[in-house]
């Protein structure tokens, strides 16, 4: 279950409630002592009951998940919310500084000074300092920028209520413009807290990529085991989540299974390196410098959708040698298979240069057979016998072990495992089972297939 968002509601709900009480205290005693200082203030609180309701409904929204209009989620509601309440500052600041202006030129008498309105300006700043904190610590923890803009709200209303202390202060000490020049102030210090906030909210409205986001995202993909180089990264951020489109480079040789898996490690590298993040990962294949002539003869064929193995290259002085065992289907009458044989070797000679000789065997290909029957176990042991009889004519290939048998519509199966030395080459392995495998079914007809694997000696 995602906490986040019951975090952020639960920690909107009380700033609801502690600011609506601050702002009526603050205004009461403001209108009872006359002080246009401290009225502005419980105004500016106000607004920031306003503004906390709305993040409170706007946080509850933004949280829902991507749906069929909206594929980047709601979390752009929080940066129209934001906007809103700027505004409602910036009004409000306008109109302080309309009515301080106006006391000054007129000269207003000053507000009556008494304990009661330091008693509550100091409670105030308790409150709000810590309504301030506990609000930027969940805004960062959940990277909200509703409650961003409201831990902004409450570290001005402490600011603010240090200068209505100060305007009154001055007032009591017979300076009557004292309680004006404070309101004039708490405009200003809302008018500079705005714009700091109203920069952050429009960057994210414009798509400006978080500083350093992509420098982090292409490390963090560029670290990935199988990525050649990054393309391209763009980063945009949506509510809390990054959003990422990137352009990575991967060997053309790789299967796309093994591309998917590069995908995958990159979504959590960058989630890793940025926090929640959502990656959208467009591979492009590229030949590297130490590609071999075989994958990319591999390369071309896989490209065409044609199944080849066996692959010999040779160099003879100048000129390339190709030789390919391509497996089409064993129905296929002739006139087709050898244009399509025809087709690879001219992407070939494309890729190489025309000069390349290329020769290609055309065979069946091996037919996905039906599920077989395992053989009666005296037929096992008489395939197995004949394996080890074949194996010791030539020594090198011993412990005849593991032996399967398996009946098939199309003829019978065999599965061995063998020993071999371990100092033994691949090719003198492979060239000696080859001889035992001919000579099985030079024996019995009737085995289709025999599949073997070579062991070296236990331990």
């Amino acid at each position: 279950m995602n906490t986040i968002p019951t975090i952020k509601t639960n920690v909107a709900a009380i700033s609801i409630f502690a600011s609506a009480g601050m702002a009526a205290a603050k205004f009461a005693v403001g209108i009872a002592i006359g002080s246009l200082a401290l009225i502005s203030e419980a105004l500016h609180s106000s607004v920031d009951v306003i503004a906390t309701v709305i993040t409170w409904l706007v946080v509850r929204v933004s949280d829902q998940p991507a749906d069929e209009e909206h594929h980047y989620g709601h979390g752009k509601f929080e940066s129209l919310s934001a906007l809103f309440v700027i505004a409602l500052l910036y009004v409000l600041a306008g109109g302080i500084l309309v009515e301080s202006w106006s006391r000054l030129r007129e000269g207003a008498p000053p507000p009556t000074i008494s304990a009661v309105p330091f008693v509550v300006l100091v409670i105030d700043i308790a409150v709000n300092f810590w309504r301030a904190r506990a609000l930027h610590r969940t805004a960062r923890q959940t990277r909200s920028q509703a409650l961003a803009a409201d831990a902004l709200h409450f570290a001005s209303d402490v600011l603010g209520s240090l200068a209505v202390i100060v305007g009154l202060t001055l007032t009591g000490l017979g300076y009557a413009w004292g309680d004006s020049v404070a309101a004039i102030a708490v405009a200003v210090m809302i008018s500079i807290l705005g714009l700091r906030l109203g920069r952050s909210t429009v960057e994210t409205l414009l798509d400006r990529a978080p500083a350093g986001a992509s420098e982090k995202a292409a490390a963090a993909i560029r670290a990935v085991p199988g990525v050649v180089g990054v393309e391209r990264v763009r980063v945009r951020m949506v509510g809390p989540t990054h959003f990422i489109d990137a352009i990575a480079k991967v060997p053309r040789t790789y299967p796309i299974d093994r591309v998917e898996a590069i995908k995958k490690t990159a979504q959590v590298a960058v989630a890793q390196a940025l926090g929640d993040a959502d990656l959208t990962f467009t591979a492009v294949p590229v030949v590297r410098d130490n590609e071999s002539v075989r994958e990319r003869i591999m390369v071309i064929a896989r490209n065409s959708g044609l199944a080849v193995h066996h692959v010999t290259v040779h160099n003879l002085g100048d000129r390339l040698i190709v030789g390919i065992d391509l497996e089409v289907d064993g129905d296929m009458e002739l006139t087709a298979a050898h244009a399509i044989a025809h087709d690879l070797e001219r992407s070939i000679r494309e890729d190489f240069g025309e000069d390349v000789e290329v020769d290609t065997h055309i065979e069946p290909l091996e037919p996905e057979l039906p599920h077989g029957t395992d053989a009666v176990p005296e037929r096992v042991e008489t395939i197995k016998a004949a394996l080890s009889r074949f194996a010791g004519g030539n020594g090198a290939i011993h412990d005849i072990h593991n032996v399967r048998v398996r009946n098939t519509d199309a003829g019978e199966i065999v599965n061995f495992h063998c020993r071999a030395a371990p100092s033994m080459s691949v090719i003198k392995v492979h060239e000696n089972v080859d001889e035992i495998e001919r000579a099985l079914r030079r024996a019995f007809p009737s085995i289709k297939r025999v599949i073997s694997h070579a062991e070296p000696p236990r331990a």
